[in-house]
């Protein structure tokens, strides 16, 4: 009798920065692939990035042309790592030759939070005193709330999220504008009740439009690999990925990067996707904003559409000053 020697399963190899956040995020898609295909081993393979590295210089000064995703897109280039779970605000929207998104999934609230200081609890972003010292290193965030609180003093933090609320914490700044997400996902949030609550405020929209994928997860794959392209499409979010790809699209027509101050809005009703983005000068003294609806289906057009529009009433002007100082994005 011939005896049959079964296959061992494959090894999917997973790449994550090394951060707190990062590997939180990595797990939980581990987690979620290891539900739907017990038979395949899914590994974490870590790595640390130039924007985990670099912690001195303002993230605008630094560029971004991959600054969080390097590495791992090398990694993955290299057959060393089969995907790359990144933050999807964090993936540029032209990638490397042979990679490919493969995956976007459920967002978390894609807002920006207001997280203040002890002293300050009692208040809200429009009650804090003149002077306050805001930290925060997103351009986009800055412009905005330039523009709204020309009166509060803002200075740029880095690190990952832990050591930024220590500053906070040590009396190093008076609140910080942080993503709503990363603190949810931390179980910092009043959505996890019992752990250290951090979130004060949702920051509004009104104030503050968020970044193009904030709170959505991106998972980047080699494009000839359909095994895995198959194995993650089971874990995507169709509505999330809708209005992501829109706010991605907008951002490619505009030319614009991580540390550009472009911010974005979607909202999906039935068959429609509705796109809001803004355009804002650093000092936030200019700012273009506008809205397009469209179907879902055609997502990336809207987000084409829209950069048309803010273009005409300004963008390009604005974009080329922001541009010659910071440099272009991807």
């Amino acid at each position: 009798m011939t005896s049959v020697v079964s296959s061992p399963p494959r090894t999917i190899r997973i790449g994550s920065r090394k951060s707190q956040l990062a590997l939180v995020q990595t797990y939980w898609v581990q987690e979620q692939l290891q539900k739907r295909f017990p038979d395949i081993i899914f590994e974490v393979h870590t790595m640390s990035t130039q924007g985990d590295k670099i912690l001195d210089v303002a993230l605008a000064k630094i560029g971004d042309k991959g600054l969080f995703t390097k590495e791992l897109e090398v990694g993955m280039l290299n057959q060393e790592i089969d995907f790359a779970v990144h933050s999807l605000k964090d993936l540029p929207t032209h990638l490397p030759e042979g990679l490919t998104l493969a995956a976007i999934t459920e967002r978390e609230n894609p807002a920006d939070a207001l997280v203040v200081h002890e002293k300050h609890k009692d208040k809200q972003i429009d009650t804090l005193p003149e002077g306050a010292v805001i930290g925060t290193s997103s351009l986009r965030r800055l412009a905005q709330l330039r523009h709204h609180f020309p009166h509060f003093t803002f200075k740029d933090v880095r690190g990952n999220l832990i050591t930024r609320l220590a500053k906070l914490d040590a009396g190093e700044y008076d609140a910080l504008i942080l993503a709503a997400a990363g603190l949810e996902r931390l179980g910092m949030s009043d959505a996890c009740a019992g752990l250290h609550l951090r979130i004060h405020q949702i920051i509004p929209k009104e104030i503050s439009l968020h970044a193009v994928g904030q709170g959505a997860l991106g998972i980047e794959c080699r494009a000839d690999d359909s095994e895995v392209l198959a194995l993650l499409k089971a874990i995507e979010h169709p509505e999330t990925r809708d209005r992501c790809l829109a706010e991605r699209s907008f951002l490619r027509s505009l030319e614009g990067g991580c540390q550009v101050p472009i911010g974005v809005n979607t909202e999906i009703s039935g068959e429609n996707l509705t796109l809001t983005g803004i355009v804002a000068s650093v000092d936030g003294q200019k700012f273009v904003k506008d809205t397009v609806t469209g179907k879902a289906n055609n997502a990336e057009a809207l987000g084409i559409e829209l950069a048309q529009v803010l273009r005409q009433q300004g963008a390009t002007e604005i974009l080329a000053e922001i541009f010659a100082v910071v440099g272009r994005g991807s």
